[in-house]
């Protein structure tokens, strides 16, 4: 009697452990996919970090080397004193009055 019981019950409690075992097993699998995805996102966000940091320190080397001037000649856009003396000298017009500008 112990033996057709037993013989009953084994292929159940194996069925149904193996289906546990299945379920472990795929949860454990998801969460290791899904580490992998953290992990490979992580890695895509330090990339583009990356990549933001080299554009601004581009950036900043044009900036410094137009700041800086060491390449740019000048000398042809400097202003000759001696013509200044020839620009007429516009007298501002204290006798402006907007009180007319105002009446309706």
């Amino acid at each position: 009697m112990y033996k057709t019981i037993i013989a009953i019950l084994m292929p159940i409690v194996l069925f149904s452990s193996m289906k546990n075992i299945n379920e472990l097993n795929k949860t454990n699998s998801d969460s290791n996919i899904s580490k992998k995805l953290k992990v490979d996102k992580n890695i895509t966000l330090e990339k583009s970090n990356i990549q933001k940091a080299i554009l601004k320190e581009k950036k900043f080397a044009k900036e410094q080397k137009f700041y800086k001037g060491k390449d740019y000649n000048l000398s042809e856009h400097k202003v000759d004193k001696s013509i200044l003396d020839k620009v007429p000298i516009i007298e501002p017009e204290y006798d402006f009055d907007m009180d007319d500008v105002y009446s309706d």
